[in-house]
C-alpha cells in the first residue's frame, strides 16, 4: 500500500519505517528541511534503538523515502497519517496549530480519494475538526475518509511496540475506510478495537493517564513504606502478581517524565474540564509526580548535609533508558535544584549528553560513570540505564570522596551496597542499617 506520513518526529518516523518494513511504500514528510536532508543521508534526528538500521534497510530497498514537499506525499499515497507534534500550552491544553495547518494543506492538495488517519495524540473531537477543515478547503467532489488510529509507542522500545502491539485501535465512519485500514494491518495477529473516532481518541488519553496514575500510586506507597519501615519493592511484587493489576509500571522512583505522560495527563484534565468533569484524581496524580523531584533533592541534602560547594555526580539524564529525550526529564529539575543549593554537578548519560549541553549550564559533562564518581561527595542515579547496574562498586568507592549513593531508580540491592561499604539511600526501602 502507498502510505504518506506527515511529520517525521518520533511517532512519524518509527511508524513510517515499520510500515515500510512490512512491504508498504512509504513517504515520510516533514517541513523541517534540515531534518529531511539528514534523514536522506541516514542521520537520525533522535536516538531510538534499531531505527537507524531499519531506515537504512528500507531506503535501500526503495520502500522508504523522505521529502519536505507535502504535495509529493499526498499525491503518491492512498493513506495519509498525520503525526505532527501537539505540545502543551501553559494551560495544559494541547496546541493543535500544526494539526490544523496540515489538515488545511492536505485539503488544498488532494485530487482523489484518500484516507486521512489521525496518528498524533489529540483531544477528543479533534478528528471532527480535521474532517470539517478538509471539507471546507478541498476541491468540490473530492472524497476522503477520516480515521483515528492512536499510537502506543514507548521511547526506547518503539520498534518492538509497533511490530508487536497489544492491540490496534481504529476509529472510523465508513466501511470503505475500515476495509483499507484492515488490509493495512492484516500482518498483525492481535485484537483490533473497532470504534468511532471520539472513542478512539479517548482510548489513548485514558491509557496514558491510567499508567501515570499507577506510577504515582506506587510512589505514594513508597513514601508510606519509608515512614513505617516497609519495602516498596516487595510490596510491588506482591501487588503486581495479582492478575487484575499486573507488575508493569509499579517501579517506585523519582517519577515519570518524557513527552507523553505529563503532556497527555494535562491535556486529559483540560479535556475533562471543558466537558464539565472535574478530574480531581488526575490532578493529584500530576501533583504527586512533581513533588517526587523535590523529595529526591531533600534525600540528597539529608545524605550529605550541606550541598553548598559539594560535588554531586549524576548518572542518567534522559527521562528513561534507551532514549536521548530530555523532555520533562526528572534529572533536569533535580540538577537545577541541586545547583540552586550551591552544589557542583558532574553528569553522564549514555545517549543524552549532546541534548543536555543545550539545557543545562555550569554542569561538567563526563565521558563515563567513573569520571563522574572521581572526587564526588555523592552519586545520584536518575535513569535506569543497564550499564549502571553493572558498575564496579569497588572501583567507584576508591574514586569518590565519600561513598554515598542516592538511587532514584532502586537499581541496587541494599544488602549488596552494605557489603560494598556504601551509604545507600533508595526509594521506599528501609535504610540498610535497619534491614535484617
Amino acid at each position: 500500500m502507498n502510505i504518506g506520513v506527515i511529520g517525521s518526529g518520533h511517532v512519524g518516523l518509527v511508524t513510517g519505517s515499520c510500515f515500510s518494513e512490512l512491504g508498504n511504500k512509504v513517504i515520510c514528510m516533514d517541513d523541517d528541511q534540515q531534518k529531511i536532508e539528514k534523514l536522506k543521508r541516514g542521520v537520525m534526528p533522535f536516538y531510538e534503538p534499531g531505527l537507524e538500521e531499519l531506515v537504512e534497510k528500507n531506503v535501500k530497498a526503495g520502500r522508504l523515502s523522505f521529502t519536505n514537499n507535502l504535495k509529493e506525499a499526498v499525491e503518491n499515497s492512498l493513506v495519509l497519517f498525520i503525526a505532527v507534534g501537539t505540545p502543551s500550552k501553559e494551560s495544559g491544553e494541547a496546541d493543535l496549530t500544526a494539526v490544523e495547518r496540515v489538515a488545511t494543506e492536505i485539503a488544498r492538495t488532494i485530487q482523489e480519494y484518500k484516507v486521512i488517519v489521525e496518528k498524533s495524540t489529540v483531544p477528543v473531537e479533534t478528528g471532527l475538526w480535521i474532517k470539517r477543515t478538509i471539507e471546507r478547503n478541498k476541491p468540490a467532489g473530492t472524497e476522503f475518509d477520516m480515521v483515528s488510529n492512536p499510537e502506543f509507542l514507548s521511547e526506547g522500545n518503539a520498534i518492538s511496540d509497533f511490530m508487536n502491539p497489544d492491540r490496534i485501535v481504529l476509529g472510523f465512519e465508513t466501511v470503505r475506510a475500515k476495509k483499507i485500514l484492515f488490509d493495512l494491518y492484516a500482518p498483525f495477529q492481535v485484537p483490533i478495537v473497532e470504534t468511532d473516532i471520539q472513542s478512539a481518541e479517548l482510548i489513548k488519553h485514558a491509557s496514558n493517564s491510567f499508567l501515570s496514575m499507577k506510577i504515582s500510586f506506587i510512589n505514594t506507597i513508597a513514601t508510606l513504606s519509608e515512614k513505617v519501615g516497609a519495602d516498596v519493592v516487595k510490596i510491588a511484587e506482591g501487588v503486581g502478581l495479582d492478575r487484575r493489576i499486573g507488575k508493569h509500571f509499579l517501579n517506585a522512583g523519582v517519577g515519570f517524565g518524557g513527552s507523553c505522560f505529563g503532556k497527555d495527563l494535562s491535556a486529559f484534565i483540560d479535556i475533562a474540564q471543558k466537558a464539565g468533569v472535574d478530574f480531581e484524581l488526575l490532578k493529584e496524580v500530576k501533583q504527586i509526580n512533581q513533588d517526587l523531584r523535590r523529595q529526591f533533592v531533600k534525600k540528597v541534602k539529608e545524605a550529605v548535609w550541606n550541598l553548598n560547594e559539594k560535588t554531586v555526580g549524576v548518572l542518567g539524564l534522559s527521562f528513561k533508558p534507551d532514549t536521548d529525550d530530555l523532555r520533562d526529564a526528572p534529572a533536569i529539575d533535580v540538577i537545577r535544584s541541586l545547583q540552586e543549593e550551591g552544589a557542583l554537578v558532574k553528569a553522564y548519560d549514555p545517549a543524552a549528553m549532546a541534548n543536555a549541553r543545550h539545557l543545562l549550564k555550569n554542569v561538567t559533562f563526563c565521558q563515563d560513570s567513573y569520571e563522574v564518581a572521581r572526587g564526588a561527595d555523592c552519586l545520584v542515579i536518575l535513569t535506569e540505564w543497564k550499564e549502571f547496574k553493572t558498575l564496579n562498586l569497588k572501583r567507584l568507592k576508591t574514586l569518590m570522596s565519600r561513598p554515598i549513593i542516592i538511587d532514584g531508580r532502586n537499581l541496587f540491592d541494599p544488602d549488596q551496597m552494605r557489603k560494598a561499604h556504601f551509604r545507600y539511600v533508595s526509594i521506599g526501602r528501609p535504610p540498610i542499617s535497619e534491614r535484617k
